[in-house]
């Protein structure tokens, strides 16, 4: 049994600095998923992509993320996370550079799966090795500062594609967003591998072993389907917002490609930096006042961004469309930190990595892997992007009454349903 006030065993100055190279690692992470975007119109020229043919390579990326997750995320719970985590980020950041050396579809399509695996493994144990350093009174907002970086390094990816599309070089735009990784993994070595519990202060030997039974049995868990559910909705609407966002305002809005790419890149930065932060300081505001404060942020979040979402998707003025745009991503990165926390209470310790490998591989596999090809496909099929665009808002709806309801059974803190 847990004691009601765990004490970490490792030093507040170690704990932030362990955050802050895992920051930066996530960064890069995000900055090497969405250079792609930035750069698709460029790629697709010169490689005769059609718009399927570009949503088909945005979801091979999706393709080896998910399908390893779950792997990396057993493994995670039953070995070392430090050397797993330093191959994940070598081999997405060689991959990522290998992208700008693609000459066709089926290149292209290869290099984004391998850089989907390298990420698959950082990814599903760099949240379970925070929740082992930072106590649970501290762990929502350790976990919302991780995330930050993922508008930041979403839109430092969009600044960098858009600049060299704008001087009509793609290619360099992978090699430099994935190099910076190689020399940055390194500093994993410098960590210490914290021990599964010492934050929850659990003794040494008192974590079970992760058993394939006890994985299999999270999708029985009511909370924890609510919660993954309502999640791959909103993966499934900011999955294709990243891949056809600079494209939208480039064809619908006639913004010039370089300008529409810098331009969603910064929204994106100012918009999922103050909702990320924002978000984690309400949640741990309202779970002092109810055990479904984590999950209240997470409704009010879909619930706020599906009409916002419609409204800036059909407005005929660009103006209009970029606040619409940017309101949205605030309100879709208002719970970034409250999903992780919210997961974490649901389920053991010895569970965390695999709950969120598993998580992973439904959020991406009916979330981002096929929306970029299903609006890919239905801009083709209708000629109209911003026709095929509009499924978004409609599968946010879905995301809000799923969150909703979980709000009705989350009634007890730290509750591990059977």
């Amino acid at each position: 049994m847990r004691p009601s006030s765990p004490v970490p065993t490792i030093s507040p100055a170690t704990a932030w600095c362990t955050l802050a190279i895992l920051f930066g690692l996530n960064l890069l992470n995000y900055l090497d998923r969405y250079v792609m975007s930035a750069v698709l119109t460029p790629m697709q020229k010169e490689l005769s992509l059609t718009d399927g043919d570009a949503g088909w390579a945005a979801s091979a990326f999706m393709l080896g993320y998910f399908l390893t997750a779950p792997l990396f995320g057993y493994l995670g719970d039953r070995f070392p996370r430090k050397y797993l985590m330093l191959a994940g980020v070598l081999i997405w950041s060689l991959a990522t550079a290998g992208s700008g050396l693609a000459q066709g579809f089926g290149d292209l399509f290869v290099i984004r799966m391998v850089v989907g695996v390298g990420e698959a493994c950082f990814v599903t144990m760099g949240p379970s090795w925070i929740s082992d350093v930072f106590a649970a009174t501290q762990r929502n907002t350790a976990l919302s500062l991780f995330y930050v970086a993922i508008p930041f390094g979403s839109a430092i990816g969009f600044t960098i594609g858009g600049w060299f599309a704008q001087h009509g070089d793609w290619r360099g735009a992978f090699i430099y967003a994935g190099l910076p990784g190689v020399l940055l993994a390194l500093s994993l070595l410098a960590l210490a591998e914290p021990r599964r519990g010492q934050a929850d202060g659990i003794a040494a030997g008192g974590v079970p072993h992760t058993g394939m039974g006890e994985v299999a049995r999270l999708f029985l868990n009511r909370r924890y389907n609510l919660l993954v559910w309502g999640y791959a909705a909103q993966t499934f609407s900011i999955g294709a917002f990243g891949v056809w966002g600079p494209t939208f305002l480039h064809r619908i809005h006639g913004l010039p490609l370089g300008e529409s790419s810098t331009i969603f890149g910064a929204m994106l930065a100012v918009a999922g930096l103050t909702a990320t932060l924002l978000g984690g300081f309400l949640a741990n505001a309202l779970r002092k006042r109810t055990p479904a404060g984590y999950v209240w942020v997470m409704a009010f979040s879909l619930v706020t961004a599906a009409p916002v979402c419609f409204f800036a998707l059909m407005v005929g003025n660009a103006t209009l469309s970029l606040v619409g745009l940017g309101t949205s991503m605030f309100f879709l990165f208002l719970p970034t930190g409250p999903i992780a926390s919210e997961m974490f209470e649901i389920v053991p310790v010895h569970l965390r990595a695999s709950a969120m490998a598993m998580c992973i591989f439904v959020t991406h596999l009916c979330g981002d892997f096929g929306s970029p090809t299903v609006v890919g496909n239905l801009s083709t099929y209708t000629g109209n992007l911003q026709t095929a665009v509009l499924i978004l808002p409609a599968v946010l709806v879905i995301g809000a009454v799923l969150w909703s309801v979980l709000i009705r059974y989350t009634s007890e803190p730290l509750k591990i349903e059977a």
